[in-house]
């Protein structure tokens, strides 16, 4: 509220009992300094308050009138009719009374790392130092493809294990497309940080511009926010010297490379009794691009030419800002003309980690030219790019070719790759586990090929699709914008359910549109928050009201309609009983259902689908055996099922999707089959095949998504759901 609040007018009138409470007991301060992050404040003209408090009701958000603006340039918190706050904005404005300190910035200590004598056992160490290895037992726990505008998945290649080095995503518009996206990086290195605040914040502006420029962008228009994190510095003259030396590196590279910083969040509290963190100024850049100039780092194909493009390095060990700013322009250059296959930018641990990560994505191999010795590829090379180049370009410095041997050769030395794939992902695997097992029993590949498909009896040239959004979906635009793409006039209906008469009233709503759509679509989310046996709760309980049960069953008996449901509307579907069963039931031990998935955690990432079924009209434009890839992100994906029911199923055509390997397989690999779920199953559907229910979001599609990972993302079920109505 202080803050929030408290900056929006010169002048305030606050009343901390108007306030919405998560907690009872809350006093006045607490109301005024506790963060709440899940709320936001807006100033809206007295005359329009009562409106924006309506269409917030529409999107079931509660909005309260907890503040009035003032003529009075003061700022006033009230509480139980009592003043806590009276203070003037001048006051607030000048941050206070001014402080002096005396500062010492310590002496600069070397930073470089030891080149391990061996070339073997260099790889090795590397790839298990823990600023080096894997974290993607950490990244798959958050939703990469929320949105539908992922560029770059956070790991890329065949395989998906080239970790990114930029986060490139298409702009959100709510209605039609676009190919312009953000692309942001960022850049810290604390080892160097403890030796030199300087140098570490120098270089942390400059790698994080670095990254953007092998991700495709231009130099242009990157700005940059900082996040700053230091040792309590008491009245200590060498403790304040650290956040002064970080501050002075990064305004002489925001100086030199022409990047400003526009925001940021910094704390000086970073101790506990005789622990203290170290100095830290992490760099975030970021920028606007194409979607098509966006390149990812995985090395590409094999015989490619890589080359290294270094800058010059001045006394300090810093790169040289007119050689730094060169060499990004000509990275751009090279990238706009198409000669650029793939692009990684280096920083302490030198080439050797950047071509071993640019391997791991498509398991290529790699040769280094025999120019290059241990002591070459090992040490820093802070801001160097390593380019993939296509066949025509013989630009910059032979660092190697990748070849298909599956190991990465120095002279007569060689590593396996799936040797240093295995320890660079080992480290953290009891910390955030990635590579459980999950049993390798054989798995039947499912196969009921129909070739006729009964058309609806009735004809729409645009069919109309109900969306029905429940607290916690997130899913709901995803899914508009592809059905309609489709031939689909989608339309959003939000359920509110803050009060009694909201959720009476929402049934009554939603049951008339009901009578006039078509096709009822449940998107993904977290129904609930996800709470604990909660997945799809309240959407199950929504659809057994009576009215709704009732005109569910006109839309699918009488009017022979469709429904589909995606990752937590799969989940409610199968609730319901409405897969596999057709019908909104009441469901018991003996039905199938979706639990928390083996690994015990979210996962989120591409898998690869193999149609086993194409009974159902939605995979009318799909062929039993064909492959599709598509994104999932889901904690409670694990199908289970009865042994009996499970047959039954397969012999209906029921079971719709598999969970399939690079070779086509269905797996129990945690790789492949994410969640644990039984024969690898990944979709079903209802008797009739009208009902149709999965994890994978296949709404999640679009032109330049997911560039960094191969393979077909559209089997078309949205357009087979418009030609049933054709």
């Amino acid at each position: 509220v202080s803050v929030a609040i408290g900056e929006l007018a010169d002048g305030l009138d606050i009343d901390l009992n108007a306030v919405p409470k998560k907690y009872d007991g809350l006093d006045g301060t607490e109301l005024a300094i506790s963060e709440s992050q899940e709320r936001m404040a807006v100033v809206v003209a007295p005359g329009d308050a009562d409106r924006f408090r309506e269409i917030a009701e529409s999107e079931n958000l509660e909005a309260t009138i907890v503040a009035k603006a003032s003529e009075e340039k003061r700022l006033v918190m009230v509480w139980n009719g009592k003043k806590i706050v009276d203070i003037s904005r001048e006051f607030l404005d000048s941050n206070g009374a001014e402080k002096h300190i005396d500062i010492k910035a310590q002496k600069i200590q070397p930073f470089e790392n030891d080149v391990p004598s061996g070339f073997g056992e260099g790889m090795k160490k590397l790839a298990e130092n823990l600023d080096v290895c894997s974290r993607r037992g950490l990244s798959e726990r958050f939703d990469s493809t929320i949105g539908a505008g992922t560029v770059l998945m956070p790991f890329g290649g065949r395989y998906q294990r080239t970790p990114i080095q930029a986060m490139a995503h298409k702009i959100s518009v709510e209605k039609g497309h676009t190919e312009d996206c953000s692309v942001m990086s960022w850049a810290y290195d604390p080892v160097i940080a403890e030796k030199s605040p300087y140098h570490s914040a120098y270089l942390a502006v400059a790698e994080s511009i670095a990254k953007l420029i092998a991700t495709g962008a231009d130099r242009e228009n990157v700005y940059l926010s900082f996040q700053e994190y230091f040792e309590k510095p008491m009245r200590e003259p060498e403790r304040w010297g650290k956040p002064l030396a970080a501050l002075l590196g990064a305004f002489r590279a925001q100086l030199e490379l022409g990047a400003a910083a526009i925001g940021g969040k910094d704390s000086m509290s970073g101790s506990f009794e005789k622990l203290d963190v170290p100095p830290t100024l992490v760099s975030f850049a970021v920028t606007t691009a194409k979607t098509g100039d966006v390149i990812s780092p995985e090395f590409k194909k094999s015989g490619s030419r890589a080359a290294v493009f270094y800058p010059e390095t001045g006394k300090d060990g810093l790169p040289v800002s007119s050689s730094l700013l060169s060499l990004f322009d000509k990275v751009s250059a090279l990238n706009k003309a198409g000669k650029v296959l793939s692009a990684w930018t280096c920083a302490r641990f030198g080439i050797a980690e950047g071509v071993m990560k640019m391997c791991f994505g498509n398991m290529l191999g790699f040769k280094f030219s025999d120019d290059f010795k241990a002591e070459d590829i090992f040490r820093p090379a802070n801001c160097a790019f390593i380019l993939e180049l296509s066949p025509d370009c013989m630009e910059g410095e032979t660092l190697g070719y990748t070849e298909d041997t599956g190991k990465i050769t120095l002279g007569s030395y060689s590593v396996s790759l799936r040797e240093l794939l295995g320890d660079y992902e080992n480290v953290l695997e009891n910390v955030y586990p990635c590579n459980i097992d999950q049993g390798e029993e054989q798995i039947p590949a499912y196969s009921f090929d129909v070739s006729n498909w009964p058309g609806s009896p009735e004809k729409f040239a645009r069919p109309r699709a109900l969306i029905p959004v429940f607290p916690g979906t997130n899913c709901e635009y995803d899914t508009a914008k592809v059905l309609y793409d489709a031939g689909i006039q989608p339309e959003i209906f939000v359920i509110r359910n803050l009060t009694q008469r909201d959720i009476q009233r929402s049934v009554e709503v939603f049951t008339e549109k009901l009578k006039n759509s078509q096709i009822v679509f449940i998107p993904g989310g977290f129904s609930g928050g996800d709470e604990p046996d909660g997945s799809g709760k309240f959407i199950n309980a929504f659809f057994r009201c009576d009215a709704v049960k009732e005109q569910v069953r006109e839309l699918l008996n009488t009017r022979q309609g469709l429904m589909c449901g995606i990752c937590n509307g799969f989940q409610a579907l199968i609730k319901l009983g409405l897969v596999p069963f057709g019908d909104i039931i009441k469901t018991d031990e003996t039905c199938p259902t979706l639990t928390y998935n083996t690994i015990g955690r979210h996962q989120s990432k591409l898998v690869r689908t193999r149609i086993a079924s194409n009974k159902s009209p939605w995979l009318k434009n799909a062929a039993v055996g064909d492959i599709c890839t598509v994104p999932i992100s889901h904690g409670e994906g694990r199908f289970i099922c009865p042994p009996e029911l499970l047959i039954k199923l397969a012999e209906n055509g029921q079971i719709a999707t598999q969970y399939v390997d690079l070779e086509g397989n269905p797996t129990m690999d945690v790789q492949f089959n994410p969640n644990g779920s039984v024969c690898a199953i990944e979709g079903i559907t209802s008797p009739d095949g009208r009902v149709f229910g999965r994890m994978g979001h296949s709404e999640r599609v679009g032109a330049n998504l997911y560039k960094n990972v191969p393979g077909n993302f559209d089997i078309g079920m949205f357009r087979a759901a418009a030609e049933y109505y054709k």
